[in-house]
Parts: structure tokens; C-alpha cells; sequence
């Protein structure tokens, strides 16, 4: 019955029109799979010359089948036809574009770089120039950032006033009555695009226990009692809320490494400088995934920066409150 009223709208308030592919090539086919799963509205007939085996040598002989396969499809009725070839194969576009407003059919390029990069391409425009990019970032957005930021200052300016305005002199009285030394422990880390700075914690080691560029593990002897408490809830963590406030973090982003353990990661890792591309979080996708804590081994941080990467290509100001969310039912879980 669902389907019999849906098909009904669609015949009634919507006529469907009918598109094509001319071109038969990885990206084609990638392309026909996705009009055939959002049909909703139009008619696929699909790839026009899917059986050619036909190798194109010369723009001619390009240009001839490519004229010949518009006037055919105008013939049966297709009123978008999606051009997916190689850019050198078309030497001019706008003839082509014409013919298909002759014809009255709408005609959409799509260039084929299957050849030159298995990875898919993101692409914008700036002004009248077509750009072609390795991959989708919202923070580029003048907008977005701004968005972000405006996030980042009220949320550490709610953390300061309402939780660190008593919580750091407590904690400050417990970790000095443990251990001498001061009560923040400072260390450059790596930040956006590459730059340090300086990142701070609720120090939770004794002091001048050996060489600081040694990650933390579980049952690690330098870390002091109330150490091991503000780890285990990540209380540690909360006075890097000032550098939230500062704009060299950000509350939701790839979290920030020291600089030596950069260097080390940069040359075994590909990609890994892309998570530097945004300000680093205090909390991020990868630690709502069950990627925080302790790196054992090169695919366990392979794995992290696929996730930091990932909320590099995908950020939104719903996707940041969810991974704060997160973040607070996984550190009342605990770790495992």
C-alpha cells in the first residue's frame, strides 16, 4: 500500500526525467551506482556505451562519437546526460554544452581521474576557477571556523568559571601535598599547522622521573597517587581548557602530541600531517572510539589518525556536542 501511494506522489506531483552516463569508466560506473540508488525523482537509463569497447586516440574522434552520442540521446527522450571522460579528451566543452541546449538537454561533465589517483577527488569553485582537492574540509569555511571558535570560547568559559574556579585550588592542595614540584605540568605539543605550543596539565608524575618523551603506561611507577585518580577520570586533562580560551586548542579535535613523538610518527604514518590541519582537542573522535589512552604500536595510532582525519573531513557544530557527549559516558565508563 506504501508503495502504491509513494508511486502515486511521484507520478502526480512530480514528473520524473529521465538521465544518462556516456562514458564507460571506473568513475562512470561509481557514478551510475549512485543514480541508481537516488532514483527517487529521476529515470537512469544508465551508461549509453557500456558494451563499447572503443579507445579514443585523437580529441576528432572523441568529439565526433561524443557529438553523435548527444543527438541519439536527445532522440530518446534523455534530458540529462552526464559526460564522465578525461579532461584532455574534450578540447572544447562549450561546443559541446551548446549542442545539448540545441537539443534541449541538460549536459554535466564529470572528469574521469581514475587513472592518475585511486583516491577520490573534493572539488569547489573560486570565483570562475574549478578546484580540485584531496579531500572535503568544513573548517576552511571562514564561517565555520567562526562558529567553532565561538563554541570553544563559551564552552571554556563555563568549564573556568563553574568548575576550575574551585576545582584547581583542590586539586593544587592534593597534588602539592603529594609530591613536590609545581601544580601544572607544562610541554610543548604540536599544534595547527604544525606549530607549538605550549600545553598544560594537572601534573600527575613526580618530577625528574626520566625522559618526559616516554608515553604513560598502566601501573606506571612515576605516576603519583592522586596522579593515577586525575588520569583515570582525566581530570588532568581540564586545565588545557585555558588553552582553549587562548585559541591554541580547541574543545573537539585530534588531540596534541608532543614534538618529538610528530617527527616520529610523520615518517612511518602517511597523511598523519592532515590531523594538524585543525586546532587539537582536548577531547576527539578518535577517544569516543576506543582509540584513547596508550599507543602500543604504529596501526594502533594508524587507526587514531584515520579517525582524526575522518572528523578533519566531516566536522560539524552537531558532530562537536556529540563527541562531548560521548567523551562523558566513555570516561564514566572507565577504561578497560
Amino acid at each position: 500500500l506504501f508503495a502504491l501511494i509513494t508511486g502515486n506522489i511521484k507520478r502526480w506531483v512530480v514528473k520524473r526525467y529521465t538521465v544518462a552516463i556516456w562514458g564507460f569508466n571506473k568513475t562512470s560506473i561509481e557514478l551510475a551506482s549512485h543514480l541508481e540508488t537516488h532514483s527517487y525523482f529521476i529515470h537512469f537509463m544508465g551508461i549509453l556505451n557500456e558494451n563499447s569497447s572503443e579507445n579514443y586516440t585523437t580529441n576528432e574522434e572523441f568529439s565526433l562519437a561524443l557529438s553523435d552520442a548527444i543527438i541519439n540521446a536527445s532522440e530518446n527522450n534523455v534530458n540529462e546526460l552526464y559526460i564522465v571522460s578525461k579532461p584532455d579528451l574534450i578540447s572544447d566543452l562549450n561546443y559541446f554544452f551548446e549542442l545539448g541546449d540545441k537539443h534541449c538537454m541538460r549536459l554535466k561533465f564529470v572528469p574521469d581521474f581514475s587513472l592518475i589517483s585511486k583516491k577520490h577527488f573534493s572539488s569547489s569553485h573560486l570565483d570562475n576557477f574549478h578546484v580540485i582537492k584531496p579531500r572535503f574540509e568544513p573548517l576552511q569555511n571562514a564561517y565555520n571556523r567562526l562558529v567553532k571558535r565561538i563554541f570553544d570560547l563559551v564552552f571554556s568559559s563555563l568549564v573556568i568559571v563553574l568548575i576550575l574556579s574551585w576545582l584547581y585550588p583542590l586539586l593544587a592542595f592534593l597534588i602539592k601535598r603529594q609530591s613536590k614540584g609545581p601544580v601544572l605540568f607544562k610541554q610543548m605539543r604540536t599544534g595547527k599547522k604544525n606549530e607549538p605550543f605550549c600545553c598544560y596539565k594537572f601534573r600527575s608524575m613526580y618530577i625528574n622521573v626520566g625522559d618526559e618523551s616516554q608515553q604513560a603506561k598502566k601501573g606506571d611507577d612515576r605516576v603519583t597517587p592522586i596522579g593515577k585518580f586525575l588520569r583515570r577520570t582525566s581530570l588532568d586533562e581540564f586545565p588545557q581548557f585555558f588553552n582553549v580560551f587562548m585559541g591554541n586548542m580547541s574543545v573537539v579535535g585530534p588531540r596534541p602530541h608532543m614534538i618529538k613523538h610528530t617527527s616520529d610518527y610523520n615518517d612511518h604514518i602517511n597523511n598523519f600531517m592532515v590531523r594538524h590541519f585543525v586546532k587539537p582537542g582536548i577531547t576527539g573522535l578518535a577517544q569516543v572510539s576506543g582509540l584513547r589512552g596508550e599507543t602500543k604500536t604504529v596501526n594502533d595510532m594508524i587507526r587514531r589518525v584515520n579517525k582524526d582525519i575522518e572528523y578533519v573531513q566531516r566536522w560539524s557544530l552537531i558532530a562537536d556536542i556529540k563527541i562531548c557527549f560521548w567523551t562523558v559516558i566513555v570516561t564514566l565508563k572507565g577504561d578497560k
